[in-house]
């Protein structure tokens, strides 16, 4: 699927299903939420916390979380992700060209 697949579908399903996008404010508290989440998961897997009893190790879903809302947002503020994407790549390419081969920290 590709980026403009996916804020089509998400786009499709918000109509279908969800009745109209939450506020943008509401969506970029859902995103910090959802951040949260995937941060919870990131520091039992990998870092020193374990995971309670109950809780999951369910990280491609936190991640899909975290990407679904941001499609929202991205949807209802009229950004296309592809091109914002390619225009993101470009920038970091041409700014950071030899900045971390540079980098001693990164030897």
């Amino acid at each position: 699927m590709t980026l403009q697949e996916a804020q089509q579908t998400v786009d499709n399903w918000i109509k279908t299903y969800g009745v109209r996008y939450f506020s943008e404010l509401t969506n970029m508290a859902v995103l910090t939420e959802e951040v949260g989440e995937l941060a919870r998961v990131m520091a039992r897997r990998y870092g020193d916390q374990s995971f309670k009893q109950g809780e999951s190790d369910n990280l491609s879903d936190e991640l899909a979380d975290v990407l679904w809302v941001l499609i929202c947002i991205a949807n209802q503020t009229g950004v296309d992700l592809t091109t914002a994407l390619e225009q993101n790549i470009a920038k970091k390419t041409s700014r950071d060209a030899t900045r971390h081969k540079l980098n001693q920290k990164l030897k």
